[in-house]
């Protein structure tokens, strides 16, 4: 969904996230100190000491694996700042490092970076929740020491970025930057200086796995068990799911196998959503307290149900949860991937008359169903159409520039774009709009990209464009969304828009993230003369939003482990803004 974000002023903000800065770093060696746990390192990357100039930057990629337990970093800085002195440094010249799950982090982008931040504690980091549109930042200090564990963020790919002031000013010209300090420096005594000194630093990344994939949490002591998943014993012989048309239900439980908690006792299990699904429900079934209790049947007991993707849930951190003994769980449209369920067993004593015997327990059986469509369907019942979109690499061009096209005879091969009309879908959902969807994948080492999505029709657009990582978007799930030009992802952090009218609607979605993203259009009035519509579609991936605006260059870099390709402009010495479009200097001034 949008980014909800609190807008204070820049300086009480810096205040705060150096104090909860030093609470996050400086606590990573306590951990080291627990032994009995059995990891291993998965990988260890030294950084060497390296210099950031003034409006430098550096990127660090760092991939955490499902089996991985933990992450430490340790960062050593010449920068010298003191909570004082950092109330009083401009974000021209502030040193600050960023961190985002997926890709690359972008402070330049708008002021929110400060905003985004949630509390933080000595145990508690909001990892995937907080990271996946936006990114998090803080004042460099000299020494920080940070370890996250895959309880706090989740198993796959987190970035983070060192920068040497960030702003407008930070892509403009050297050479111009280097002039505007002069002048300053000689003619403006006691005012702010726009450029700051130059620091250095170096760092300490490693990782930790357990040696046991049936054993994970941060010190690998936690169980954590497979389910296994299957087609329903109620589906037909054409793999439809009873009572569902066009659909294959599949059932996931542990085997069957009867499962007993005490009060307060807590056990999790592991699922993969290998295919796009409409929805995953979690239920408990054969609920019953054992041994059996005259004075309660069991319909006062919790059966708490927390579900997270990507990483281990808990009660104060999980993406959805329920009372499996009040009603299932019911996930809409659940990501492609690993995900995590946890049960937790509440009020049991209450149930029994008071008792606090051990031998009181609750029984249950789990169950979980996840219906999935048929390739090339999606949506509601399974009826709206499905396209996966193909990778054609542009010619001539830099690792991964590319564009996307829809696989079949209805779309010409030679063409950067594509006709809508003739892929739209037939069905109405309640007689009122049609959904059409799309799904492309961004690879590996991609994340410093920019998805470019415009729509340009011959007459007003009838479509309304919603776009997510991992699941499939509607109108109450989705990251970024476009309706018109005033009502859209403007907001967010990573969401660009140009020149959009009536006819066109153009925008970039920034530095986007690695796997799979679904794009859904949706028709409104769609019995209302749409074949005598023209309107074609384009998706591509490029290097630098617009073209850097043509105020500036598109330059290429690798980040520090050499996986991962990213672009920035070089603007010129008027403009600056990470696409070069905000004038710095008026050609009067």
């Amino acid at each position: 969904m949008a980014d909800n974000s609190i807008l204070c002023s820049v300086s009480s903000l810096i205040l705060s996230l150096f104090t909860l800065f030093s609470c996050l770093f400086g606590h990573g060696n306590s951990i080291e100190q627990l032994a009995g746990y059995n990891t291993f390192t998965i990988s260890s990357f030294k950084y060497p000491e390296t210099q950031i100039r003034p409006f430098d930057m550096r990127y660090i990629r760092v991939d955490l694996p499902p089996w991985f337990s933990s992450m430490s970093i340790a960062l050593k800085s010449s920068v010298n700042l003191d909570i004082k002195s950092v109330e009083n440094v401009p974000k021209s010249a502030l040193p600050m490092i960023c961190f985002r799950e997926g890709s690359l982090p972008l402070p330049d982008v708008s002021n929110t970076s400060f905003g985004e931040l949630v509390a933080l504690s000595n145990s508690s980091f909001e990892g995937t929740q907080v990271l996946q549109n936006s990114e998090q930042c803080y004042p460099v200090s000299r020494n920080m020491t940070m370890k996250l564990t895959n309880e706090q963020i989740s198993a796959r790919v987190l970035y983070f970025g060192l920068f040497n002031g960030v702003g407008p000013t930070r892509t403009q010209s050297k050479m111009v930057r280097l002039l505007t300090e002069l002048f300053y420096t000689l003619f403006m005594a006691g005012s702010i200086i726009v450029r700051g000194p130059s620091y250095s630093f170096a760092a300490n990344i490693s990782v930790e796995g357990c040696i046991t994939s049936s054993m994970q949490g941060q010190y690998c002591n936690q169980t954590v068990e497979l389910l296994s998943c299957g087609l329903s014993r109620n589906n037909s012989g054409n793999g439809s799911a009873s009572g569902f048309f066009n659909q294959s239900m599949l059932s996931c439980s542990n085997n069957f196998v009867t499962s007993c908690l005490g009060d307060e006792e807590m056990k999790i299990y592991t699922l993969e959503i290998l295919r796009v699904a409409e929805f995953l429900t979690v239920s408990a079934e054969n609920v019953r307290l054992r041994p059996v209790n005259n004075s309660g049947n069991g319909s006062g007991i919790d059966l708490m149900c927390f579900a997270r993707y990507g990483a281990m849930p808990s009660a104060t951190l999980h993406d959805f949860s329920g009372n499996l003994n009040k009603s299932p769980l019911v996930i809409n449209s659940p990501k492609v991937g690993q995900w995590y369920i946890s049960i937790l067993a509440l009020n049991l004593s209450k149930e029994t008359g008071g008792s606090q015997s051990n031998v009181s327990k609750v029984c249950y059986s789990l169950e979980l169903q996840e219906l999935e469509c048929p390739l090339g369907k999606a949506g509601p019942n399974c009826l709206s159409e499905r396209y996966m979109l193909q990778t054609v690499l542009r010619k001539d061009s830099t690792p991964f520039e590319s564009y996307f096209l829809p696989y079949g005879e209805k779309v010409m091969s030679d063409a950067a774009n594509f006709l809508l009309e003739p892929l739209l879908s037939n069905y109405s959902f309640g007689g009122l709009d049609t959904w059409t969807y799309f799904i492309l994948d961004i690879p590996h080492g991609a994340a410093g990209g920019n998805l470019h999505i415009r729509l340009t029709s011959d007459r007003k657009l009838n479509y309304e464009i919603y776009v997510r990582n991992g699941g499939l978007p509607s109108l109450v799930n989705w990251d970024y969304y476009y309706v018109n030009k005033t009502s859209n992802s403007h907001g967010s952090m990573f969401f660009a828009l140009y020149s959009s009218s009536e006819e066109k609607a153009d925008f970039y979605i920034l530095y986007v993230r690695e796997g799979t993203w679904n794009i859904a259009l949706r028709n409104l009035n769609s019995t209302d003369g749409t074949s005598n519509r023209q309107t074609t579609m384009s998706v591509s991936l490029e290097r630098c939003p617009k073209r850097c605006s043509y105020h500036g260059d598109c330059k290429s870099a690798l980040d520090a482990s050499g996986l991962t390709s990213y672009s920035f402009c070089a603007c010129d010495r008027t403009h600056g803004g990470f696409d070069c479009s905000i004038e710095i200097v008026s050609r009067q001034g």
